[in-house]
């Protein structure tokens, strides 16, 4: 695999890891994202 995927890649699991962060004190309920603008913010960012 060339190298520079696996660095595309490796940047989309960090994202992934962020973003779930996120969401460790509150249910991952769609409702609840949309009404939160920071953490809706900062997921569309990641």
């Amino acid at each position: 695999m060339d190298i520079e995927i696996k660095a595309w890649l490796y940047d989309i699991l960090n994202a992934i890891i962020e973003i779930e962060g996120f969401f460790l004190n509150q249910t991952k309920d769609f409702i609840n994202y949309q009404n939160d603008i920071r953490t809706k913010r900062a997921t569309e960012r990641n």
